[in-house]
């Protein structure tokens, strides 16, 4: 009866298994998404350009908790609300950008220089009133061998379709020392939760999201340029799920009957 039992439970995990190892395959293949590199440390080779046309490391621009952003500045898609969300939730913030946290905007298309990253971060130092972004938000520009280097790093992945580019919108935030503490995914951002994203990443505390799930669940759309559900997933999910609670259900129908 154990040996039975031991069995059948070794099935139902080589199962589980099995399902986990098919939705992290369809996760780490994607083309466009976010991967989760929670607890990786930014490397020291990837360097980008300032606002100041200067050569500089990423990791030694990080000081203090950095939410890093990756758009190109002439988006026409999701970049435009990613930064405006951003921008809303610094002004509503009552933490001090500069002092408490900063950020970073990395553009990841090699053609934009600093001249138009310039231009773009005065576009939203307008935005915010009161708040001290000159210091505080800073903007990147790199060639496609270190922007390649920091999307591979931070789990930012995209894709380039004609003259536009395909990509998610997240807040990548990481610990003073460079460690990624937490991925905020979307264009709107509560201002509760960017300060405890904030606030953890000073203590270096690393919290994962529900990120992975809603990338199985969902697909990326070119067209639309927006996550949509994806029912072919979601139905293989369910009839998989729906199987091993049909298999744990018989074999413990089968072990009361023997037992009486």
């Amino acid at each position: 009866m154990k040996l039975k039992l031991t069995v059948s439970f070794l099935l139902i995990l080589i199962t589980s298994l099995s399902f986990s190892q098919g939705v992290k395959d369809l996760y780490y293949d994607m083309e466009v998404g976010v991967i989760e590199n929670l607890n990786d440390t930014v490397p020291q080779n990837i360097q980008l350009t300032n606002e100041a046309g200067e050569l500089v490391f990423l990791k030694d621009q990080i000081d203090k908790p950095t939410a890093i952003v990756f758009v190109y500045f002439r988006c026409p898609g999701i970049c435009s609300p990613l930064m405006d969300g951003l921008a809303d939730v610094i002004q509503k913030s009552d933490l001090e950008i500069a002092k408490d946290y900063q950020v970073i905007t990395i553009s990841f298309d090699p053609a934009e220089t600093y001249d138009l990253a310039v231009k773009k971060k005065n576009n939203y130092k307008s935005l915010i009133k009161g708040k001290n972004t000159q210091e505080g938000w800073k903007f990147y520009t790199g060639d496609s061998l270190n922007i390649a280097k920091a999307t591979k790093a931070l789990g930012f992945r995209y894709k380039k379709v004609g003259n536009e580019y395909t990509h998610a919108a997240t807040v990548i935030v990481t610990s003073p020392d460079g460690k990624i503490t937490r991925y905020l995914n979307g264009t709107y951002f509560l201002p509760f939760e960017f300060k405890l994203a904030i606030m953890e990443a000073s203590k270096g505390q690393a919290g994962p999201t529900i990120n992975k799930i809603l990338q199985y669940c969902y697909s990326y759309d070119p067209v639309g340029q927006a996550y949509v559900l994806n029912i072919t997933k979601i139905t293989g999910a369910i009839i998989l799920i729906m199987g091993l609670i049909v298999f744990l259900l018989l074999v413990f129908v089968k072990t009361k009957r023997k037992q009486q």
